[in-house]
């Protein structure tokens, strides 16, 4: 069993992005992953599906063609397991369900659509996928520029952390449309482009950077980061670049024609408009931000799968530990919103304890203990907003904040946690009908949520009384012992009960708190 654990998987990756079709062939095995194809075909989906929302039948017809040839390349490895995203073009159409039922009948590829915050946490894992150099990058104040076809995703490392993200609609296909519509002229260009993406630049350094210094800009993009160890001097692929060096190559790029960029990047001529966006939108970046070196490791989308892949099957040493970052997004969230500190940091401890004290009973695992944490950080964000209407509040914050590493799905469980910590549950049927969640994802919520509500119960005075907690389970009970020293419990108690009617719903088990 051994030594077919450690056998060497031919894994494949493919990205339907908005600019082009991308497939990788890698080796996983203990030993790292490798690289051994790598096929693109230019097909701008995201032209149609940001102007129309729709996608032409021609593109739809050559989709399928391709999608056949590289199912056929995948035979050819011998690939037996793969992973096939769409992003941000098929997202947007009108129709993406019937597009994936004819990739699937036709393509004979089955594609999932990623939601943004998905597809930016993959490319996250492309670039640590370097490991060490990622990690010694980061360790300073850093910013990744993730530049697609339809947003840019802004997301600032601190002291090793991801602390923050956000995604602005300025993505080059999307920027490339709108000025094709306004026709200017070639001396234009480039100070409407300034104006298009500067004021929206402004607004998150005046947000999020504050007094945070950005010594980094890690870049990740499908246009300009291919050719960027040719295009910058001295550069060679991999290495960081100092931002005075590619600032002579950007300033350039105005007075340069198509024909001669085309020639001398080896590109072709339809990709240098979109490659001169790409190259505006990073200068932008780097001087409202004012970094001193950029690092852009060549990293894609399909990179990403499989680091994914290998850390699910524990292939080899990934390294990174993402729940971290994404704990640290949610802390700073809670800041963000004067949530405190002290308060969200009892919540979890009781609330965690809890869940692990009850493990054989509720079977819930490490993902759900994730969410759980999240909603502890974040139980009461709404009051930024309205002392009277928290539950709502914290759910239109945290649906309208991206979180990394979090699906859209978790993202609304997370939300629904919270909201009925504070309100009445909504049973499946009322549920359901303004809402994706579908049965598995209520019974999370349901059993989240009754954990919440009797972990809040026991710290409802704020004054985080309980240092410590034994749980155990006893036939039809479940019974806390909580560490007060000479403290006394009454407030709490009196709400306690009042919560425990949901748990022993959710769980046959009627919660009590017992006194030492």
């Amino acid at each position: 069993m051994a030594e077919r654990k450690s056998a060497p998987r031919m894994f494949a990756a493919l990205d339907v992005g908005s600019f082009e079709l991308c497939l990788k062939i890698f080796e996983i095995s203990p030993k790292g992953i490798r690289q051994v194809e790598y096929l693109r075909h230019r097909l701008a989906l995201g032209t149609d599906s940001y102007a129309t929302r729709k996608i032409s039948l021609s593109k739809m017809e050559e989709l399928f063609r391709i999608l056949q040839e590289f199912k056929e390349v995948m035979k050819s490895y011998r690939v037996k397991e793969y992973r096939a995203y769409g992003t941000s073009a098929l997202r947007e159409t009108e129709n993406t369900e019937i597009l994936l039922d004819q990739i699937r009948n036709r393509g004979g590829i089955d594609l999932e659509i990623l939601s943004n915050s998905e597809q930016r946490f993959l490319d996250c894992k492309a670039i640590a996928a370097h490991g060490e150099r990622f990690e010694r990058i980061i360790s300073k104040g850093t910013a990744i520029a993730d530049i697609g076809g339809g947003s840019i995703q802004l997301s600032l490392f601190d002291k090793g952390q991801l602390v923050i993200t956000q995604s602005l609609k300025l993505g080059v296909l999307r920027l490339h449309e709108r000025l094709e519509a306004m026709k200017p002229r070639s001396t234009q260009v480039e100070a409407l482009l300034d104006e298009m993406i500067g004021g929206q630049l402004a607004v998150f350094r005046k947000m999020y950077l504050k007094e945070r210094e950005i010594s980094n800009l890690i870049v990740m993009d499908d246009y300009f980061s291919g050719r960027f160890p040719d295009a910058v001097d001295g550069v060679k692929d991999g290495q960081l670049a100092d931002v005075a060096d590619f600032l002579r190559f950007a300033d350039a790029l105005p007075e340069e024609s198509v024909e001669d960029m085309a020639d001398r990047l080896e590109i072709s001529e339809e990709s240098v408009p979109l490659f001169k966006i790409s190259a505006g939108i990073l200068k932008r970046i780097v001087r409202e931000f004012e970094v001193k070196t950029l690092w852009v490791p060549g990293a894609t989308i399909c990179d990403g799968m499989a680091y994914e892949y290998a850390e699910k099957h524990e292939i080899g040493a990934t390294g990174r530990d993402f729940t971290k970052d994404i704990l640290a997004c949610a802390t700073t969230m809670s800041k963000r919103y004067l949530g405190s500190r002290k308060r969200s940091e009892a919540l979890e401890f009781l609330a965690l304890s809890i869940f692990d004290g009850m493990h054989k009973v509720h079977g819930m695992g490490r993902r759900e203990r994730l969410l759980l944490q999240l909603a502890a950080i974040l139980h009461d964000c709404g009051k930024f907003i309205n002392m009277t209407n928290v539950g709502e509040c914290s759910y239109a914050i945290i649906m309208n904040t991206e979180m990394i590493g979090l699906s859209h799905l978790e993202r609304e469980i997370l939300a629904c946690v919270v909201k009925f910590n504070h309100e009445e549950f909504e049973y499946y049927e009322d549920l359901s009908s303004h809402s994706d969640i579908g049965e598995a994802a209520y019974l999370t919520i349901a059993k989240l949520t009754a954990i919440l509500r009797i972990a809040n119960a026991l710290d409802k005075s704020h004054k985080q009384k309980v240092r410590g907690l034994k749980v155990i389970l006893r036939e039809d009970k479940l019974i806390l012992e909580p560490e007060t020293g000479a403290e006394d419990l009454l407030f709490e108690q009196e709400r306690f009960a009042n919560r425990a009617s949901f748990f022993e719903e959710v769980y046959g088990l009627r919660p009590q708190i017992r006194r030492g």
